[in-house]
């Protein structure tokens, strides 16, 4: 539920705050007035892409604010957004004062607004999408369904490539197992591994130097340690000045330095002294490693560049020959799975399909009841679905499923989408979200804030009524916002909101957007009766906000 939207230079609207009720809000104003721009400031809050082109002009860059109430925010503060866009199309994303990025947002926020503008009518024209409204009706068992069987049609699609891969080796042509058995018969007279390769390069160099490093060591160790040695010479130095800082204390401090510096060179001593019996010279050890050295660094010139390539090359060659070795065992196996996987589909699919049938009348039916309410006469909805062929199953499903529409009793369905008219998809697509969202409410999944704009489009007496109370009803179970001409939807909102277009100091437009009560709200339900503020038409809105 969004709680709260603060809009900055969003548009033609300078900076607006809204504070939509838990129920029905609407926005009001003359066409033209800049009613969508906080639609724009809407779409932004929940994640969709923005672009430069909602600034308003003369800005440095948009701000939209928001705190909404999710189900994983805190009860007390809720979530708090914030969205930035710059006149050159950067932008930058917050969520609770930490920054965060359009995806996050759009599925923290974005999965809990529904927005039903003129693109939700297109949508419900495109045939893929009406697969989506019987899995939505059908709630938590239809999801469940629905992910069972892409898990297994994944399964089924990498069982069926995995039988392709063996058997295109069982096609390869002699020559190929040849090279491959020459691969692994050279690769395995090395019997190389990582771990082996990585200890020679570490060792060998240590080994082949052994003579020079043991020299060196002993060398050290003796200037260190030897006679007339480092040690000595630091110890009699220290010896001297102890003895002469008993005529100036401060020989003591460069005594007790020497004597600290000569612990350091004695332990450098001793452990000199270790490295040189550590130190093995093995000439029959070092002519082996060598030796091994260079058969691996032959494989890698072969079949490198790196150790890893050397043993992937290994392990496709061992397969190829296998494959061509087992008598089509494997190709056999792989057919098994294949045909297991199939079947484990097959009964994912029945079930789905068994689902979504069950549904299908059920969704339909309620449809229709609710396009009844919005004046449809006996038009009523249906759902066909088709068995596809194995070969079309998609991750949708094993069927086609198409919203078809009757526009009087006794008339052939059709699809939809090739005879209904524009303001019979308005209608029927709020018909959708009414039952849809009340099957939410009544603890299904989906969106707690519903915002229509357009809904009311070609709409007027008694279905404006109906349209009313249709919608009052949804605000009983969502919260719903909607951008209307209609005084009828007006006057049953429990917040009413007014955006007007003026002019700045400049003499540039400006949009506003200010909640009306009282006097206000009566005069601008005139004004959406008559066009005008008559007597005939205040007296007339005073009694619809009367109820």
């Amino acid at each position: 539920m969004i709680d709260e939207l603060h809009v900055r230079d969003v548009a033609l609207v300078r900076e607006a705050t809204v504070e939509p009720d838990p129920g029905l809000t609407v926005l009001t104003g003359e066409t033209g007035t800049g009613k969508t721009a906080l639609l724009s400031a809407i779409k932004l809050l929940v994640g969709e892409r923005a672009d430069a082109s909602s600034v308003r002009e003369g800005s440095s860059g948009l701000v939209v604010e928001g705190r909404v109430f999710t189900s994983d925010s805190d009860e007390v503060e809720g979530l708090v957004v914030r969205r930035r866009v710059s006149a050159d199309g950067r932008g930058r994303v917050e969520i609770d004062g930490r920054m965060a990025s359009v995806r996050e947002l759009a599925e923290r926020v974005g999965s809990t607004v529904d927005l039903c503008g003129q693109h939700e009518h297109q949508r419900l024209l495109q045939v893929q999408t009406h697969v989506e409204l019987l899995d939505a009706w059908g709630g938590e068992a239809a999801q469940q369904a629905l992910q069972s069987y892409r898990g297994a049609l994944k399964v089924a699609h990498d069982a069926a490539a995995e039988l392709e891969r063996i058997r295109e080796m069982g096609r390869a042509a002699q020559d190929k197992v040849a090279d491959a058995e020459f691969v692994l018969r050279r690769i395995d007279e090395v019997g190389p591994s990582q771990q082996e390769y990585d200890e020679l390069e570490q060792t060998l160099p240590r080994a082949e130097h052994a003579e020079a490093l043991m020299r060196s060591a002993h060398g050290a160790h003796e200037a260190l340690a030897g006679d007339e040695g480092a040690c000595d010479l630091l110890s009699s130095a220290a010896d001297a000045l102890r003895d002469a800082a008993a005529y100036d204390a401060r020989l003591d401090r460069y005594a007790s330095a020497l004597e600290s510096a000569l612990i350091d060179v004695e332990d450098v001593a001793n452990d000199l002294r270790r490295y040189e019996d550590e130190v093995d010279f093995d000439p029959a050890a070092l002519e082996e490693m060598q030796a091994r050295l260079s058969a691996y660094q032959g494989l890698l010139r072969s079949f490198g560049p790196r150790m890893s390539d050397v043993l992937e090359r290994r392990e496709a060659a061992a397969e190829l020959v296998g494959a061509a070795r087992d008598g089509g065992e494997r190709e056999r196996r792989a057919k098994r799975a294949l045909d297991e996987a199939e079947a484990a589909l097959a009964s994912s699919a029945k079930t789905l399909d068994t689902l979504r049938r069950q549904a299908a009348p059920q969704l339909a039916a309620a449809i229709s009841t609710e396009m009844r309410q919005l004046e449809m006469g006996t038009a009523e909805v249906a759902f066909a679905i088709d068995a596809l062929p194995r070969a079309q199953w998609s991750p949708a499903g094993p069927s086609k499923v198409e919203l078809m529409y009757r526009p009087a009793a006794g008339m052939t369905a059709r699809p939809l989408r090739r005879i209904a008219s524009g303001g019979e998809v308005s209608r029927v697509m709020l018909a959708v979200k009414v039952v849809l969202g009340e099957a939410a409410g009544r603890g299904g999944s989906g969106a707690d804030t519903l915002v229509f704009d357009e809904v009311d489009a070609g709409v007027g007496g008694a279905t404006a009524v109906s349209l009313a109370k249709v919608l009052a009803r949804l605000a009983n179970t969502h919260q719903v916002i909607v951008v209307t001409h209609l005084a009828q939807v007006a006057v049953v909102a429990q917040r009413h909101y007014l955006v007007q277009k003026s002019a700045d100091e400049d003499g540039a437009p400006v949009t506003t957007i200010r909640e009306i009560r009282g006097d206000e709200r009566v005069h601008e339900v005139a004004r959406m009766l008559s066009g005008s503020a008559t007597e005939a038409s205040l007296a007339h809105a005073r009694e619809l906000l009367a109820g």
